[in-house]
């Protein structure tokens, strides 16, 4: 992914816990990002590995206690700045994101809202941060 400023992301998204590993994503999910022309079926669901804080400069916790599991994970001498992701936005509560999985289709509707605003934030922190 890359925007107008020149900043290349690669992603990926993963869990802490090994219950959904080769499920695909939510149909809610699916939905609510076909909305914005993200196509995600093709996504199956994976475990953070400790190859993540290596291949990745950033992992990006959704809450304290997947930061925790993360934490827990993490090698001492990897390169990955592990961070809450709603840090980089002032509306989520003590940085962290609402999990829409309990909630009806507007919940994941919000979160993609949500979500776009963080991510946005996010890139603005990086491209600032490469400025400096």
């Amino acid at each position: 992914m890359s925007n107008e400023q020149g900043v290349f992301l690669e992603l990926d998204s993963a869990g802490t816990a090994a219950y959904h590993v080769g499920n695909p994503p939510d149909p809610r999910s699916v939905f609510a990002l076909q909305q914005i022309d993200i196509n995600i079926e093709q996504q199956k669901a994976r475990q953070v590995s400790v190859d993540d804080f290596y291949a990745f400069d950033w992992i990006l916790a959704m809450d304290r206690e997947n930061l925790s599991n993360l934490q827990k994970i993490q090698p001492e001498n990897s390169p990955a700045k592990l961070v809450m992701f709603g840090e980089f936005d002032h509306i989520a509560d003590f940085g962290e994101v609402v999990d829409p999985y309990y909630g009806g289709q507007d919940g994941f509707a919000q979160m993609r809202s949500h979500l776009k605003t963080i991510a946005n934030a996010f890139v603005h922190h990086l491209i600032s941060s490469r400025e400096d």
